[in-house]
């Protein structure tokens, strides 16, 4: 996992601490917060699938790219060896 993944999933956690003491806190009736707390976190839910299906979308591209560079790379390597032969 790298640091700027670890950053983010702490900040995440840290907002949903946050937020969940706050809920707990504030001067409504328990049923009114458990529906914000459920409503929030589907939310968030949603939002880091989002997150993590982009960054799957990224890391796929990045694949790609780096078989494209090997290919090319093979073929000039290839070009290369003929040439002086």
């Amino acid at each position: 996992m790298s640091a700027r993944t670890k950053v983010i999933l702490g900040l995440v956690g840290a907002a949903a601490v946050g937020f969940a003491v706050g809920m707990l806190m504030a001067p409504e009736t328990g049923a009114d917060t458990r529906k914000k707390i459920a409503s929030t976190a589907g939310d968030w839910g949603t939002s880091l699938s989002d997150l993590f299906s982009s960054a799957k979308d990224g890391v796929d591209k990045l694949r790609r790219r780096g078989a494209d560079l090997a290919s090319e790379a093979a073929d000039r390597y290839s070009t290369a060896k003929e040439s002086f032969s």
